[in-house]
């Protein structure tokens, strides 16, 4: 098999444990087949004198806009929120972002398509599959290279129920990506929103959801071109991405794919952030100067009622 060194690579890494269990492999490729992929003209395209040019492009070297979390399908849409970058368009409360990506579905030069068969065959499958305890028949996958451009965001989340795994391998074809503002960020809680975690731990039968940037820090970021990330999702494995850069020289590019539990784990629909809030208590001195108040009102009320009393005896004695 062609890539039979990326089945042993993968058998033989060792879990990390933070800030959640995944598997990290970096030089996923052998450098002659790593070049050969993201220099291939199905990877790196003719750079672009503006967006819509961009988009142009890659239409025509077999990219298509695919229905993706966190984004729009109208590339209209998209061209019309990028050029002023207006939250009013953003596709979930957790974000400010409005993004697109797309997939390629035609490749033509033997690298990628090499490559693509195998992504889909069933050794590789099964290799991952196996790796992290997951009967495949219970599954269904997909693959593929996708492009995520400018504005892309996908606020922290730990995946949905129905997900058994993922993996993603950076193939940017740009030397310099790792310096750019577009790479996945693997997070934890911060201590006073690890109920959330808590939450979903104890309750597998509710799907979970994506949560705002602030309730988060970031561990480490997948920055590495040629690295390849693999988990199972959890309760606790926060990821996100919120990509700035410009994009019509080199776009930010990715093997992506997933196992999907055929029937869905989660039976309660997903939940929305803004009901995971707890709100706190009034802090003592609030609570007394609550309390004083309410005391000062009975009070008062009793007080002017009393007079009320009085004065509408009075009022009735009286003679007009």
């Amino acid at each position: 098999m062609k890539y039979q060194y990326i089945l042993d690579k993968i058998q033989s890494a060792n879990l990390i444990e933070a800030p959640f269990p995944h598997l990290e492999i970096e030089n996923l490729f052998e450098d002659s087949d790593f070049e050969m992929i993201t220099q291939s003209f199905d990877i790196k395209v003719s750079p672009a004198t503006s967006d819509e040019n961009l988009l142009d492009i890659l239409f025509s070297n077999g990219y298509r806009i695919i229905e993706f979390p966190g984004c729009t399908e109208n590339h209209k849409e998209y061209l019309e929120w990028h050029s002023k970058k207006s939250i009013s368009r953003r596709t979930n409360t957790a974000c400010e972002g409005f993004g697109i990506v797309l997939r390629q579905e035609s490749p033509k030069s033997e690298s990628v398509r090499s490559l693509m068969k195998f992504l889909e065959s069933p050794e590789f499958i099964a290799c991952l599959a196996e790796k992290f305890g997951i009967d495949k028949n219970d599954c269904n996958y997909d693959c593929g290279i996708q492009k995520y451009l400018d504005g892309y965001e996908i606020s922290p989340h730990p995946d949905i129920r129905r997900k058994a795994l993922t993996y993603m391998v950076n193939i940017n074809p740009n030397s310099d990506s790792h310096l750019l503002d577009h790479h996945t960020h693997y997070l934890r809680f911060k201590s006073e929103f690890d109920y959330v975690s808590s939450y979903w731990k104890g309750n597998p039968k509710i799907d979970t959801c994506w949560v705002p940037w602030e309730w988060c820090t970031t561990h480490k970021q997948q920055t590495r071109n040629n690295s390849m990330v693999i988990f199972s999702p959890s309760f606790d494995t926060l990821h996100g991405v919120k990509a700035n850069y410009d994009h019509l020289n080199n776009q930010r590019t990715q093997l992506y794919g997933n196992l999907w539990y055929k029937n869905n784990p989660a039976t309660n629909s997903e939940s929305k952030w803004e009901n995971l809030i707890i709100k706190n208590s009034l802090p003592s001195e609030q609570k007394l100067t609550s309390k004083i108040g309410n005391n000062y009102r009975r009070i008062r009320n009793k007080i002017l009622g009393k007079n009320l009393n009085r004065s509408e005896k009075t009022h009735s004695n009286r003679h007009y």
